[in-house]
């Protein structure tokens, strides 16, 4: 006898539940636990279940993206036994299911996407994945928590056309920016050498920085830049034109 009653005595954890059905009856009350629990030998049989969350890694899947490219894509999803009754008397084996869905359900959400928009909104179609999942698996007891898109594999040939098309968007954008500098650069000389021609005493005085930047220099030979205007008071007005010789046979 007190054997007997040790069988009849089982302990579920704080993460567990038990699902008891007696004659092939579900038992009215719900799942067991967590804690001790009664049952009677040879009339009554419970499964535990488990309500932590699960990760399952989703393999990759080929998928044909809606401008005709073909993709790897694999993802992660993470879910959770809500409901233990209904997850044992629902669906034969609800872990299975739903990672048999979340295979089908990734590769049908990728088939509707174009490319750009697969690598550019992961965010996006993984929260439509796990709307979808979590609206399916409802029925089952399981609660899909999150799904992460975690790898986008291209083939070989279009990863190469997408990279030199990078490397040629970069280089204009470089031409862009230079030519623009150049612009800018431009228009501040045009504005100095205004300023420049206003003001005599301002041509003096670049001069004389020109001059103390070269002495600060350690150079061997230092030229002296002397302005034109000082010779055109040497030449006369009326000199006549210096003639080249005729160089033509």
């Amino acid at each position: 006898m007190p054997f007997s009653l040790l069988v009849c005595f089982k302990v579920v954890q704080e993460y567990e539940r038990a699902v008891i059905f007696r004659l092939g009856r579900l038992m009215q009350g719900g799942a067991k636990g967590p804690g001790i629990f009664f049952i009677l030998p040879c009339i009554d049989a419970y499964a535990r279940v488990d309500l932590r969350t699960r990760t399952y890694d989703v393999p990759p899947q080929e998928v044909l993206t809606k401008d005709s490219v073909t993709v790897s894509v694999d993802a992660v999803v993470y879910y959770r036994v809500s409901n233990a009754t209904v997850s044992i008397a629902n669906v034969e084996n609800a872990h299975h299911s739903t990672r048999l869905l979340a295979q089908t359900t990734l590769r049908n959400t990728m088939g509707t996407r174009h490319l750009h928009e697969i690598l550019s909104e992961r965010m996006t179609i993984s929260g439509t994945m796990q709307s979808s999942l979590d609206e399916a698996t409802d029925a089952w007891g399981i609660k899909v928590e999150r799904v992460e898109i975690k790898d986008v594999r291209l083939p070989i040939q279009l990863q190469r056309a997408m990279a030199a098309e990078a490397e040629a968007a970069r280089e204009a954008r470089a031409k862009v920016i230079a030519a623009e500098g150049e612009q800018k650069a431009s228009r501040a000389l045009r504005e100095a050498s205004e300023v420049i021609g206003d003001s005599p005493a301002a041509l003096t005085l670049r001069y004389l920085q020109t001059l103390n930047t070269i002495s600060a220099e350690k150079n061997s030979t230092i030229v002296f830049p002397i302005p034109i205007d000082l010779f055109k008071s040497m030449i006369p007005n009326n000199q006549a034109p210096i003639k080249h010789p005729d160089m033509s046979l």
